[in-house]
């Protein structure tokens, strides 16, 4: 089992070749995605851990879909005083498919198996 661990949106992410995974809008991208920022890949015999990231390495994936998480509501009221506020907030997320993980001199680690292409449900 061969696992990359990313970082984006201010978060991360352990991920595996042909892994869907839900994470932060991504602005402006295209049907290809490269995470430049890799903060460690390995299988279960071989760890390479950067600090804090491994130059060379990158993983690549396709954009599934952009969307929107369902409504969190907002309600602050202040007793006694009849003053009450109610908002809702949807965040933006992108769907993502991990196709290659590349380790640090370039070549192909671990690689998606050929499937149908992703459809965004």
């Amino acid at each position: 089992m061969t696992f990359a661990v990313i970082q984006t949106g201010g978060k991360q992410y352990k991920v595996k070749a042909s892994d869907i995974l839900k994470i932060e809008r991504l602005k402006d991208i295209k049907d290809k995605i490269e995470f430049n920022d890799v903060l460690a890949y390995g299988d279960e015999n071989n760890l390479e851990v950067g600090a804090p990231f491994i130059k060379g390495a990158k993983v690549e994936a396709q954009l599934v879909k952009n969307g929107k998480n369902r409504t969190v509501l907002v309600f602050k009221k202040r007793r006694r005083q009849n003053s009450r506020r109610k908002n809702g907030h949807r965040q933006q997320y992108s769907l993502i498919k991990i196709n290659k993980i590349f380790n640090k001199d370039g070549g192909v680690f671990a690689e998606a198996s050929k499937e149908k292409k992703v459809e965004a449900k």
